[in-house]
């Protein structure tokens, strides 16, 4: 109800409504770290996203995005774990609001060659150094909300 309250508000001050965008958050399932990137412009610790892509479900177009920006390969969880907002600054200076809906996908393999290789560096973090790393509040929130890792015995 606050969220359509504001959205209105926004469009009467002439804010345009957020847009979409799909993000996958790389879980190693052996150790619960999960893999941060790095943006193209800025270099800021971020996690693979993406617009929407025709054809594909929202997980789907994010585990494209992992592919194509951290080169993972892995089980994609169906159902959105959460998801957050952030300005994303366009080439002509502006910002537009953006709502992130985040998929988790357990990595099973890392592979060296992916389309994005040479134009970004990845890592692997605990959860609460991720959420350090990070500047948009709302993926801090849901990076320490992962469950605490332990291992099977």
């Amino acid at each position: 109800m606050m969220d359509q309250l504001r959205e209105k508000l926004g469009r009467m001050l002439g804010r345009r409504p957020s847009s979409l965008q799909v993000a996958a958050l790389c879980v190693d399932p052996a150790t619960g770290k999960v893999l941060l990137i790095t943006s193209r412009g800025t270099g800021r610790w971020i996690i693979p996203k993406g617009w929407p892509m025709e054809g594909r479900t929202l997980g789907e177009a994010a585990a494209q995005e992992a592919w194509e920006e951290a080169g993972v390969r892995g089980t994609l969880s169906p159902d959105e774990i959460g998801s957050y907002r952030y300005d994303k600054l366009q080439d002509r200076g502006f910002a537009i609001p953006v709502e992130v809906k985040v998929f988790r996908i357990d990595v099973d393999a890392l592979r060296r060659k992916f389309p994005e290789a040479d134009q970004r560096n990845r890592d692997w973090f605990t959860p609460e150094h991720a959420a350090a790393l990070v500047d948009e509040s709302g993926l801090k929130k849901l990076l320490l909300s992962l469950p605490v890792f332990s291992p099977s015995r």
